[in-house]
């Protein structure tokens, strides 16, 4: 018998890491994640005896199990080392449930980030496996059970087969459905603005105020080009001086460590990487990577996590490298701690962080892959900056009076700047929004209250209110987020099935519904109410939070879920409607001459004739994108790969095989007449030559044009950011010489 004590961890990437850190005394095996489950072709779920879950070994896992067990046969001892989170307190009790043959001890060992530190302050102090954390698990497995496989059904036999209901998943597709309808009735409201370009009046640097309104404080709101225009030829003959300067000095702090939602987030935002993407390539960092001499490392900790709190032994480190790095001006006097009020969250728990400061993102370039890189720099940038000095800056407010003499009227215009006195945190890394903010003005001249100022030009704009945006991946998991919608293992997966199930498309990165997902959503709001209610749904996770941290029973969490719900399965069973989904062509059947639709079938989205059952023509759906194969002259077309990644190819597949991951341009390569792909954003890539080129969009539905130019040039940022049209109108003045010109 074996003196050697038995590790059970998820992955063999955990499994190699911590077997470094072991030493030869213990023995490391893999679970390779959940060993049991409810079984797939049936419920699982004794809804006659307080809902007992039916566990069941899946039988790709027979084998894992069988070894798990005759390694645990021969231990000494078995340490249950799974993550420090619900879910891996339940894998830790399946195993134990599954792999206990003798009355050897069997410990839970807990730690938030892979470092000899760590591990050795978890063996030194294991523990029992807790209940709370694996009930409230139970509850969801058991909650989201009922509702995918009781609603799934219903919505098979009325609507097509495949598609899917869950708790989180269909909150999700409400909120972007709802969206959506706000969009569509939204309607747009012209408004314009008058900025005056001033100079002081033995000056010669100019600035532009924008008007605000009356000097008495009264907003003027102005609706239309008449308006502007009389209000133009007010500002054309009236006396400007500055009526009031005021600076401030203000401070930005930096943005917190990351947690769960917020790295997801800024991934999105700044990388452009998916929650998926997110969350695997996170998943490499913590569980530990090859890194030259160190050999294999646990680079940052656990990255399921609500709470920004921090190790002090972490705060210490990060703060003795700022002053080695930047200099002392640059630490502030005393180390920052940050609360964050997430629902749920578990305090227990540290923000996602670096294990080690010393390990600068550049040091490990070599050792990672571009994405890892890129994640790790992230992270590692975001806890620094953390620690470090607030930014300063000036914020100069400057209001000026335009007195109209003729009709004894005063104008009030307004000239903002901020000037960064002293960079902080944000010399190495600052935060990036959802949507663009307004930028501050430029420097403002030196300028005094009393100051006459004379009048340069004047400058009137159209615009028009925009509608609400549609939801990227990072504000819906910040939506999700505030309201308390799911937790921080739900949100990727929540995103990814939406997509798979088509309830939603991503366009330019923000999700819009589809057809399917409309009809869907509608239905489960008719007959489901509660499922899709948002305010339900996070008072489900309340109750699942108070199971884990209060010891509230989970069979009567679930009980007061299912009384209601197994109401309205018995209502629409008897009353949804069925419902064809199709989508709308311009395509005419070549056999009867009737419309072509678009319908789903069992293996996704075909073409068929509106005649059916009269006529049964068909063929393959397919999005053409306008530009020929350059092998064959065949359309290229808009495909989908088996991990739902976008690419485009001929459509005389297979006899063609021509494919590229770069979107096609319609025009040719203007050196050699080759195929030209989108490239980063806003540059033209010829596939067949080396020529590199911008992107102009001329206007929004006409084809695109390329210029060979080497970079975009550069214009000046206006000061409202509300403009969906712009038109400019030059004073009088300024039109009389353009006349006589």
């Amino acid at each position: 018998m074996s003196s050697k004590k038995l590790v059970i961890v998820e992955s063999p990437a955990k499994a190699r890491t911590l077997s470094k850190l072991l030493g030869s005394s213990y023995s490391l095996k893999a679970s390779m994640g959940h060993v049991r489950d409810l079984p797939r072709s049936q419920l699982g779920v004794n809804l006659e005896e307080g809902f007992t879950p039916e566990y069941v070994v899946p039988r790709a896992k027979t084998k894992i199990v069988n070894e798990l067990k005759k390694a645990a046969k021969a231990a000494s001892a078995v340490y249950l080392a799974t993550d420090p989170d619900r879910e891996g307190e339940a894998i830790s009790w399946h195993l134990q449930e599954v792999t206990r043959t003798n009355r050897k001890p069997y410990y839970r060992v807990v730690f938030h980030e892979i470092t000899k530190e760590a591990i050795e302050r978890a063996f030194e102090h294991p523990h029992d496996i807790n209940m709370q954390l694996v009930n409230a698990q139970q509850a969801r497995r058991i909650l989201d059970r009922l509702v995918g496989y009781k609603i799934s059904p219903l919505l098979w036999q009325k609507v097509r087969r495949g598609l899917s209901a869950g708790r989180v998943q269909s909150v999700a597709v409400k909120i972007v459905v709802d969206r959506e309808r706000e969009i569509e009735k939204f309607v747009p409201v012209e408004y314009w603005t008058i900025e005056a370009e001033l100079a002081k009046a033995a000056g010669k640097a100019t600035f532009r105020a924008l008007l605000i309104g009356l000097a008495d404080g009264t907003k003027l709101e102005i609706k239309s080009e008449e308006e502007a225009t009389k209000l133009d030829e007010k500002l054309e003959k009236a006396g400007y001086k500055v009526a009031r300067v005021a600076t401030k000095k203000a401070a930005r702090q930096p943005a917190p460590p990351f947690i769960t939602s917020t790295l997801q987030q800024e991934a999105w935002r700044k990388l452009r990487f998916s929650a998926k993407l997110t969350m695997s390539v996170a998943q490499e960092l913590y569980e530990g990577l090859p890194i030259g001499k160190e050999g294999i490392v646990g680079l940052i900790t656990y990255m399921r996590t609500d709470s920004t709190r921090v190790a002090r032994s972490a705060i210490t480190e990060t703060r003795e490298f700022i002053t080695r790095k930047y200099g002392a001006e640059y630490l502030p006097a005393h180390a920052r701690a940050f609360t964050r009020a997430v629902k749920g969250a578990q305090e227990a728990h540290e923000a996602i962080r670096p294990t080690k400061i010393k390990r600068e993102p550049e040091f490990l370039k070599a050792y990672l892959s571009n994405a890892q890189f890129k994640l790790y720099q992230l992270i590692w940038k975001r806890m620094v900056a953390s620690q470090m000095a607030a930014a300063t800056f000036d914020n100069t407010t400057v209001d000026i009076q335009a007195r109209h003499t003729l009709s004894n009227t005063s104008y009030l215009l307004r000239a903002t700047s901020s000037v960064n006195t002293f960079p902080g945190f944000m010399v190495l890394y600052t935060e990036s929004k959802d949507e663009a903010e307004e930028k501050p003005g430029p420097t403002l001249p030196q300028l005094e209250k009393g100051d006459r100022l004379k009048l340069i030009d004047l400058f009137s704009e159209q615009h028009f209110t925009k509608p609400p945006p549609r939801f990227t991946e990072a504000t819906l998991i910040k939506m999700l987020e505030q309201w308390g919608i799911g937790r921080p293992s739900t949100y990727a997966p929540t995103l990814s099935t939406i997509q798979d199930r088509e309830y939603v498309d991503k366009t330019e990165g923000r999700f819009q519904p589809t057809k399917l997902g409309f009809v869907v959503n509608d239905l489960l709001a008719k007959h489901f109410p509660g499922i899709v209610d948002i305010n339900f749904t996070a008072y489900m996770e309340d109750e699942l939070d108070k199971v884990a941290n209060e010891d509230k029973n989970w069979v009567a969490v679930i009980e007061e879920f299912y009384t209601p719900f197994e109401k309205s399965l018995e209502s629409a069973a008897e009353k949804m409607e069925k419902v064809t989904v199709e989508e709308a062509t311009d395509e005419v059947c070549p056999k009867c001459g009737q419309p072509m639709v678009v319908k789903f079938g069992r293996f996704g989205k075909f073409i068929a004739c509106s005649g059916y059952p009269d006529c049964k023509f068909t063929k393959s759906f397919q999005i053409k994108v306008g530009v020929k194969c350059p092998q064959c002259g065949g359309d290229i077309v808009e495909k989908k790969s088996r991990k739902k990644r976008t690419f485009y190819g001929c459509s005389n597949y297979p006899d063609c095989t021509f494919a590229t991951n770069l979107k096609p341009l319609p025009q040719p390569c203007p050196q050699c007449g080759g195929l030209l792909t989108v490239y980063r954003g806003n540059l033209a890539k010829c596939i067949k030559c080396a020529f590199r080129g911008k992107v102009a969009e001329a206007v929004e539905g006409e084809a695109q044009t390329v210029e060979a130019t080497a970079a975009p040039v550069k214009t000046k940022a206006r000061k409202t950011t509300k403009k969906t049209a712009k038109k400019k109108r030059p004073t009088k003045a300024k039109a009389k010489k353009k006349t006589k010109s």
